[in-house]
């Protein structure tokens, strides 16, 4: 039976609307779904704890990502691991009230697979479950399907890769090749329900992945992939949920998932982003559904009772994708660092540049409210 049909009754079996977007219905009456994935890049508890404080405040639901283990050099310079106990506790107490924990692979810098299981292990003893999301981070080598394994198609490969000549750390991976050192793609295939994939600048993704979650054959070690709308930082985030994205949003009933970095100028000088807040107030004032990323691809997959996506789908997708990459490389060469946070993003390239450090980085820091055990609900120190 069509999903659909059985929820429209037998007049209606299309699952598009008038615009050409998913129909979709969601649970407790919510007209569109919104939810967000927290990159643990430079996150620590002081820069993104008060972050989560006001969105639970909201009752918005979000996903996380850690890393199990610490990567090589100081961990300082990159984020906190769950291996430093106090961020341990908050990444259990986020857990606690709702957020989902996800994976960004098990550290910092590129890992064998020996390490990967043993960060698997880490991150099932600290919160009771293997992981249902992953996202692949960055230029580590066992990232799966990463660099021009993202493309099906050759020309793009290339183009993709021409963009790539001037960056001191390659992209490629071997995550997925079985036989590499690096090789995982067994224990994804087993554990990880959904992988990220690509980042677009659109509030709803309906528009560009109606078929989101899907899976591709020629990737067989990712069961799902999900795309996500851009909010790199605090900047890119309000830009995203502007009003005028929001009412569009609401009036498509459409999907939204947005990739970010709360470390990313979300609290600054000891209080939220005004914006961002402002903004997010006024989203969650509307009848959405407010879900971690694995309850919402669930739903989605439920509705759409299947995984497959239309060869022309996914060639849209890499087209888009890789034009905004090509734009966004322009204006990177065409401009200085507007934000302090732009310098984050070449961390793996500036050997010594520490985000922690203020005689390196022209900001003021946020005074956060100091962490404690016992008013957030969480047993003491074990170590």
């Amino acid at each position: 039976m069509n999903v659909w049909s059985e929820h429209q009754g037998p007049e209606s079996t299309k699952p598009f609307s008038p615009s050409g977007t998913r129909l979709h219905h969601f649970p407790n009456g919510g007209t569109f779904a919104f939810t967000v994935v927290d990159d643990t890049d430079f996150s620590t508890v002081e820069n993104v704890g008060s972050v989560y404080d006001f969105l639970l405040d909201q009752d918005i639901l979000t996903c996380k990502t850690v890393w199990p283990l610490s990567g090589p050099g100081k961990p300082e310079r990159h984020g906190t691991s769950l291996e430093e106990p106090r961020y341990r506790r908050f990444a259990q107490g986020l857990q606690r009230r709702g957020v989902e924990l996800a994976l960004h692979n098990v550290q910092h810098g590129s890992a064998h697979r020996a390490r990967t299981m043993q960060g698997l292990a880490a991150f099932a003893e600290h919160f009771g479950c293997m992981p249902r999301v992953h996202c692949n981070h960055e230029t580590s080598h066992e990232n799966l399907y990463w660099g021009t394994h993202r493309f099906r198609n050759g020309i793009r490969r290339y183009i993709y890769a021409a963009t790539t000549l001037l960056e001191r750390t390659a992209r490629e991976s071997t995550g997925q090749v079985d036989g590499s050192e690096y090789f995982w793609g067994d224990l994804c295939q087993q554990h990880i329900s959904y992988v990220r994939n690509f980042v677009f600048r659109e509030i709803n993704l309906d528009r560009i992945n109606p078929s989101m979650p899907y899976h591709e054959t020629s990737k067989p070690w990712v069961n799902a992939w999900f795309s996500a709308s851009d909010g790199e930082d605090v900047v890119r985030f309000c830009r995203l949920i502007s009003e005028e994205n929001q009412d569009r949003l609401e009036a498509e009933g459409g999907v939204c998932v947005v990739y970010t970095h709360f470390a990313y100028g979300f609290f600054d000088r000891g209080q939220i982003h005004p914006q961002f807040e402002r903004l997010v107030r006024r989203l969650r004032a509307k009848k959405g559904w407010f879900v971690p990323v694995s309850l919402l691809m669930d739903h989605l997959r439920t509705e759409h009772q299947s995984v497959h996506i239309s060869d022309a789908e996914v060639a849209a997708m890499e087209r888009r994708w890789l034009a905004d990459r090509i734009r966004q490389k322009i204006s990177e060469a065409t401009r200085v660092n507007a934000h302090p946070w732009d310098r984050f993003r070449k961390i793996g390239n500036d050997a010594g540049f520490s985000p922690e450090h203020p005689a390196s980085v022209p900001i003021v820091q946020p005074v956060a409210r100091a962490f404690s055990p016992v008013k957030d609900g969480l047993p003491e120190p074990e170590d």
